[in-house]
């Protein structure tokens, strides 16, 4: 017998709230709002705020959220001691799935009811930025630098990493990627969340838990996996024999493609003009040999295959995030920074549910493929009779 459903997918699991993605026009919808709308006019913190409260707020609701956001910032300074117990070259996702499961061990777990579980949604926002941070510093022998109440989130981050504050528009820049990856729906990491959450797990322990799912190369390790290869192919002349290369011994590229998308990634149109607008500062050349990607695998796709193939939201945020001198391993702890967001609202909506009535637990059905020796199974043998 074979499963007709592999990975769930097409198949209704809850329902939700929170974002909505039409695959066929290529739109993102943030409790009602489109995507490209929130980037031309939003900020990130605003985003949050809609993103769990499922409204725009006032400008004292924003004031208050902002206030509670940078008080929640810092961490335990034996968190960061213990940090440096780590091996510097551990995987980095590695450290943030363990730290912020380890962030049970410092604070009150309980959120039971929806007004806690706000506040446990709000530190947990707060803090995955300083962890990340801290452990880079610690890693390259630096020291920790605290986080600075009078910056934004974006600017706050950029300045734990490197130690000065950014310029206006490379804020506004990494302030836009984090509202891109603030939410998908049910994505693997997401899904990952709310199924943990309906066995009445916390939320640092559900959000963990969405770590260990977002770190998979074919889920938020993609864009790592995209630097590697545009570090690989090194330059633009270098992109059409590479990719043909690849694509004729059935290999794939690296952000391109999209399970649910049928045209190009809203977020990726975004994120593109963001890289050029970098590279133009910059003058780096990945932008250029990004594009060039692009183009050659559009067109590789349509020869060999005769199908259309179109950019994900990882094939551009790698050039970006590198041209921000991130170092490559920290691409997908930094999708974790903004997508901490979409877990905590999905991790609330699974908690507190006022949709359709669902099972309290996730229990999907298997089929079983393996082996049958009968309606009574298979005979046991002692060890002696076994061949």
């Amino acid at each position: 017998m074979e499963t007709k459903n592999i990975g769930l997918r097409g198949i209704e699991v809850a329902d939700t709230k929170i974002s909505h993605i039409d695959g066929e026009k290529g739109k993102l919808i943030y409790r009602g709002y489109d995507i490209l709308d929130l980037t031309e006019n939003s900020t990130f913190e605003e985003t949050a705020y809609l993103l769990l409260y499922d409204n725009l707020p006032t400008q004292q609701q924003l004031d208050e959220f902002n206030a509670k956001l940078v008080e929640a910032r810092y961490i335990p300074k034996q968190m960061q001691k213990n940090m440096g117990n780590w091996r510097k070259d551990a995987d980095p996702m590695d450290m943030l799935q363990a730290f912020v499961a380890a962030l049970a061990g410092y604070y009150d777990e309980e959120f039971s009811n929806k007004d806690a579980s706000y506040d446990k949604a709000i530190s947990l926002i707060a803090k995955v930025p300083t962890i990340i941070a801290s452990w880079q510093r610690l890693r390259d022998g630096l020291e920790i630098v605290d986080p600075d109440p009078t910056l934004s989130h974006a600017a706050n981050f950029l300045y734990m990493m490197f130690g000065e504050k950014p310029d206006p528009e490379v804020e506004k820049i990494f302030d836009v990627c984090l509202i891109l990856h603030a939410d998908h729906t049910f994505n693997a990491s997401t899904f990952t969340a709310r199924q943990v959450a309906s066995t009445r797990a916390h939320m640092f322990s559900a959000s963990s838990a969405a770590i260990g799912a977002l770190s998979g190369e074919l889920h938020g390790g993609a864009n790592t996996e995209v630097m590697k290869m545009l570090l690989e192919i090194g330059s633009i002349d270098k992109v059409e024999d590479w990719i043909k290369d690849k694509m004729s011994k059935g290999e794939r590229i690296m952000g391109m493609g999209h399970a649910v998308y049928k045209t190009y990634d809203p977020r990726a149109q975004v994120l593109k003009e963001l890289s050029r607008k970098l590279a133009d500062k910059t003058k780096e050349p990945w932008y250029a040999i990004t594009e060039k990607v692009e183009t050659t695998t559009i067109e590789e796709m349509k020869k060999q295959k005769g199908k259309d193939i179109y950019p994900n939201v990882d094939l551009y945020s790698a050039s970006l995030y590198y041209m921000l001198k991130i170092p490559v391993d920290l691409n997908t702890p930094i999708f974790a920074i903004s997508r901490v967001v979409g877990w905590a609202a999905h991790i609330i909506e699974e908690k507190f549910a006022e949709a359709a009535p669902k099972p309290a637990l996730y229990r999907p059905k298997a089929v079983y493929v393996g082996k049958y020796c009968g309606p009574e199974g298979c005979e046991y043998k002692t060890l002696d009779l076994r061949k």
